[in-house]
């Protein structure tokens, strides 16, 4: 009898709840199983599950395959019809441990081929706290689901819920538990992770969290933040960044898109200068703070004008690590019925450009490094992270874990070297 197999697609949230999925399915006793977690961020990212979904059938012919996650939740159908699938579950129902024990008990009899119920009526998300997902230096710490918001673009919202949110007690003792374990950096992450505390008691903001975690938990090195939309940032968070030397000065922006009329149509809730703003603010707090983002090229009606907004925004915020996202039409969302769609090549064209000074303002980040000195948590005997996330490769052997010291002597245009 072999262990499941799991394949993850997407994003970090999912790669954690497939370490959940993971024990889980060990407790229930699960054998001869092949499990894909899929994502619905876009068109193209449920084509590729598909994809991987066939391939995975030829190398497993004799595995049950299981299909869950953000696309088997928005389109249970679409996995349900393909011959090579045995079931598809959701993504409430893939965190619940009576799901993997009726599969390993009885997978075709008394197992229905198909559980996903509505996601919007889930209310709980701390069910799932594992410990030590990410790398025997850094891990991840879920601590909010779904999201109340409805960008034109993204369907995200229908495949993970509403937003809900991980008390801060259950949090700060995970984190206690990962630092007992010797973990020297931990992550928060979360759907939307500024709407971190609105349903719990007494509506507590994300810089509550942040300042309880290092009040409570002195013996954390490092503290970092995933994604967050910068207009939802409130004053006790921007007080942390201030003053806790313990949280990262690297912080990864939800913008989209760097024109008021596009973020408008987008139903975005900041406009561009709200981003310049808050990037400056930030910066004034702490000068070493460096910024990733988010950016969509090519959304529906985006005019060259409209675009060329996006592309000063890069210098204009002094982005340095980008995730550009050539626009992709995805049926169920607002923005797919937008009639002025723009061509694929001029998406593409965007996209290019967008990514192009993306890896020039890394180039210019990794240079100004080349003298400092950075206190880098390593990952693997030759290879760490500074506080701002920038790769840094050792010709030494470093002891993995550990936070080192080291002085920057150089970079090949991709990397530090120290």
């Amino acid at each position: 009898m072999n262990a499941p197999k799991f394949t993850t697609l997407g994003c970090r949230l999912n790669a954690y709840e497939t370490e959940a999925m993971k024990e889980l399915s060990r407790q229930a006793g699960l054998t001869d199983a092949v499990v894909v977690n899929t994502c619905a961020v876009t068109a193209e990212a449920v084509r590729k599950a598909r994809q991987e979904i066939r391939k995975l059938r030829r190398e497993n012919p004799n595995a049950r395959l299981i299909v869950t996650g953000c696309a088997a939740q928005t389109e249970p159908q679409t996995f349900s019809q393909m011959d090579e699938v045995d079931a598809v579950i959701g993504n409430s129902e893939k965190m619940r441990p009576g799901t993997w024990k009726g599969m390993a008990a009885d997978f075709i009899g008394e197992t229905e081929a198909v559980q996903v119920d509505d996601i919007m009526s889930v209310t709980e998300t701390a069910g799932h706290l594992i410990d030590g997902f990410g790398t025997r230096s850094r891990a991840y710490v879920q601590v909010q689901n779904g999201c109340d918001h409805r960008c034109t673009f993204c369907i995200i919202p229908y495949g993970r819920g509403n937003s809900r949110s991980v008390p801060a007690g259950v949090v700060v003792d995970q984190i206690k538990r990962l630092v007992d374990k010797g973990y020297n950096e931990v992550v928060l992450t979360g759907v939307d992770l500024t709407s971190w505390g609105a349903d719990l008691p007494a509506q507590p903001k994300l810089g509550d969290l942040v300042t309880r975690i290092l009040k409570l938990v002195p013996d954390l090195p490092r503290l970092r933040i995933s994604s967050i939309d910068s207009i939802e940032v409130d004053e006790n968070l921007m007080q942390a960044i201030a003053t806790e030397r313990r949280l990262m000065p690297h912080l990864h922006l939800s913008l989209q898109h760097g024109d008021d009329l596009i973020l408008k149509r987008m139903k975005r809730r900041h406009l561009r200068d709200d981003a310049i703003r808050f990037t400056e603010d930030a910066r004034k707090l702490r000068p070493d703070m460096t910024f990733g983002a988010d950016i969509i090229a090519g959304f529906p009606t985006e005019t060259d004008a409209h675009f060329e907004n996006s592309l000063r925004l890069v210098a204009e915020c002094d982005l340095t690590w980008l995730h550009v996202f050539p626009y992709s039409r995805r049926e169920g969302t607002p923005a797919a019925r937008i009639p002025q769609q723009i061509d694929g090549r001029v998406i593409k064209d965007r996209a290019a450009r967008l990514r192009a000074a993306g890896e020039a303002q890394v180039a210019r980040h990794l240079s100004d490094q080349v003298g400092k000195s950075h206190h880098i948590l390593m990952e693997n005997p030759h290879m760490g992270r500074t506080e701002q996330f920038a790769e840094v490769a050792f010709s030494k052997s470093q002891a993995e874990g550990q936070i080192v010291q080291a002085a920057i002597t150089g970079n090949d245009g991709n990397r530090l070297t120290a």
